[in-house]
């Protein structure tokens, strides 16, 4: 696996380099922003791994630079800010995963190959309708009502399980093994953000509400009865 680190501590990179190169990883790394942006543009990574306050340019900026210029690499933040609200500021500026400084790398090293695993195929469907919200999964698109509508690559995948699923009450479990790939509960509240994130998109303004949550269960996408 090829990993990009963006991190301006010099000891946190180099304990970052070491161990994920004694687990057969391949890095590069960036100490500031500028740079990091730089290598995240002209090369390509399976995981970026970035430091949230760096000089020159924050962590948080190249995330939503890049999701913008159309990049889905997976990417896991790393911050001492480790508030609600700071996690879901990170979430929400395309960060696939948040893991507060401290941390062990064990996890790290857990969190990372799950979001670069790939998605194993055979999927038939190449779009998806549910109600008047329409799925391209060729096109990469999605409409309501004819009208268009933006998500980031983690929203775009979590609506494509919801609604190859339609109808059906989709767990907590589901939705952390196959569309975050995790085969334990990391103890983050990642899925709450997006369906929250995603709920806004494809149902404000838009009448019936499909995105349905079912309390102590999950969350089912389908059309009032």
């Amino acid at each position: 696996m090829q990993v990009l680190i963006i991190e301006d501590d010099t000891e946190a990179a180099a304990y970052l380099i070491k161990g994920l190169k004694e687990a057969g990883h391949m890095c590069d790394h960036a100490a500031d922003g500028d740079e990091g942006y730089m290598l995240a543009s002209s090369k390509q990574y399976d995981v970026l791994i970035v430091d949230r306050m760096l000089p020159k340019r924050d962590g948080l900026s190249i995330i939503e630079q890049r999701r913008a210029e159309g990049d889905e690499t997976p990417v896991l933040i790393l911050s001492a800010l480790g508030e609600v609200d700071d996690r879901v500021t990170g979430l929400r500026a395309g960060g696939d995963d948040y893991l507060t400084k401290p941390y062990a790398f064990t996890e790290l090293l857990a969190r990372i190959e799950v979001m670069a695993r790939r998605r194993t195929p055979g999927e038939v469907e190449t779009s998806y309708r549910v109600g008047g919200l329409e799925l391209d999964r060729l096109a990469h698109s999605v409409k309501r009502d004819g009208e268009p509508i933006i998500l980031q690559p983690r929203e775009f995948r979590l609506l494509e399980y919801l609604m190859k699923n339609a109808g059906q009450v989709v767990t907590r479990t589901m939705l952390l093994e196959n569309v975050w790939d995790y085969h334990f509960d990391p103890q983050t509240n990642v899925i709450d953000v997006h369906i929250s994130r995603l709920r806004s998109k494809i149902d404000k303004g838009f009448e019936p509400a499909l995105l349905q949550t079912i309390r102590g269960s999950g969350y089912s996408l389908r059309e009032p009865v």
